[in-house]
């Protein structure tokens, strides 16, 4: 018998269609929700703006004369991949903030979110690289980006429900390696990684959906969806081509779901345990997925079903094996 998803983790390469297929569910009522994809009201929670925030505050930092703290430039991979890590100990920081009671917006939010920042990094063992700046520096730098902060601060509260009861968390990021690479991926890199420092409550309750597209289309459709206006934006970013081959040209989650000793799972090693994590895929090559990008009075009909379709057969998998 099928259930409400608890928790789903839905991954795929950017541009996958992973925010397409977010903007999709959430123009369905809550009802055609549960009887069609097995999902109660989304609870949702992403990485990409704590990136953003990370490349902004290199930008000003550059601005200011200062050395780039996150990344070698704007269109550069991290400096230090293990901060794929600090964003994993972000999401496991939001998902907890979701059990309790939504806090106040904090007085300074840029000092707030870059301390969080700067502390999830520290517990994966990257040498503090805010915390040394002289506090003339650290000042200017977080009152430049003290409304930008405020409103990703805003958004993080705002989500947080009065309840989590009957309702679906879903956590959505990227992960990859360098173009070519052979498997398994090194740590810190791809699926295998970043799964692995998942909370274990997390990963009790958590199903993957992934979004299955060629690395190739995956850059393909990066340029094409890239509004240079709109960077912060969850529809509109683009990730630079260097970051795209080095850091996403290719990624484990086949490798992952090929070697995992229970079928339809992937086996997740951590805290001392062995989590079978659900897994299905929507399989993208064959787009399903671009013309939610445009406006929903002019969604072709048979584009919507046979989205519809896809998702409901990966979701109907999930929901059966529903912890």
């Amino acid at each position: 018998m099928a259930h409400l998803i608890d928790t789903l983790l839905l991954l795929a390469l950017p541009a996958s269609g992973k925010s397409e297929v977010r903007a999709f569910l959430a123009s369905h009522r809550d009802e055609e929700c549960r009887g069609a994809f097995f999902l109660g009201p989304t609870v949702q929670l992403d990485d990409y703006p704590y990136v953003h925030l990370m490349r902004r505050f290199d930008d000003e930092a550059e601005r200011l004369g200062l050395d780039r703290p996150f990344f070698g430039s704007a269109d550069r991979p991290f400096r230090d991949g293990r901060d794929w890590l600090t964003l994993v100990e972000l999401l496991n920081e939001d998902y907890a903030a979701l059990h309790r009671p939504a806090p106040a917006q904090p007085p300074n939010a840029a000092e707030h979110l870059y301390g969080r920042i700067e502390a999830a990094a520290t517990n994966h063992g990257i040498p503090p690289r805010i915390g040394i700046l002289p506090a003339a520096d650290r000042i200017r730098l977080f009152t430049v980006l003290e409304p930008e902060c405020r409103s990703v601060a805003a958004d993080l509260i705002a989500g947080i429900p009065a309840s989590l009861e009957d309702r679906t968390i879903v956590i959505e990021f990227a992960r990859g390696g360098p173009d070519g690479s052979s498997m398994p991926l090194p740590d810190p890199l791809g699926y295998r990684a970043s799964l692995a420092r998942l909370s274990p409550d997390l990963l009790e309750r958590a199903s993957i959906l992934y979004i299955w597209v060629t690395p190739e289309e995956s850059r393909r459709k990066n340029v094409e969806r890239t509004d240079p206006d709109d960077p912060g934006s969850i529809l509109n970013h683009g990730v630079p081509i260097d970051v795209m081959m080095k850091e996403y040209g290719c990624d484990d989650m086949a490798w992952l779901i090929g070697r995992s000793d229970r079928p339809g799972t992937v086996t997740v090693e951590a805290h001392g345990r062995t989590f079978h994590v659900p897994v299905a895929r929507l399989d993208n090559r064959d787009d399903l997925t671009t013309f939610v990008r445009g406006p929903r009075n002019g969604w072709p009909e048979a584009q919507v079903r046979r989205l519809r379709t896809g998702l409901r057969d990966a979701l109907e998998v999930l929901a059966a094996t529903n912890r």
